[in-house]
């Protein structure tokens, strides 16, 4: 039996669809973490005394850095899905980017962005 090269339109539109959920789904968790840093940024009030004062600012620094680093996170996310969507339509999708081969289903479903079989990932790690 000959070895596939590529995926059918079939199976293209399939994780086409995946991938749309996925995107839905991140761009709602990207939008409320940036609604958190905005309305963290919001609170304040003059009446707390200095010294617990200076604790919350500590711990609302660190909230928000660690919501930007979640932003942030998640934006490259977001962008990787967009060029998964990209790889679909010219055709260059579930190829892997080291050996040519097809990455596995099993692999996409579980990490439909990739852009390597889970051999080239693991032989790049060593």
């Amino acid at each position: 039996m000959e070895e596939k090269t590529r995926y059918s339109e079939a199976e293209l539109k399939e994780f086409e669809e995946l991938i749309n959920e996925k995107l839905e789904k991140a761009k709602n968790e990207l939008k409320i973490l940036k609604g958190s840093l905005n309305k963290s940024g919001d609170e304040g009030t003059d009446a707390t005394s200095g010294n617990t004062k200076v604790l919350e600012d500590g711990a609302d620094t660190a909230e928000k850095e660690n919501l930007n680093q979640l932003a942030g996170r998640q934006q490259k996310f977001i962008n990787n899905l967009e060029n998964a969507l990209i790889r679909i339509k010219n055709g260059t999708y579930g190829i892997c980017s080291v050996s040519g081969k097809l990455i596995s289903k099993e692999r996409l479903k579980a990490v439909p962005h990739t852009t390597q079989s889970i051999e080239a990932k693991l032989s790049q790690q060593n």
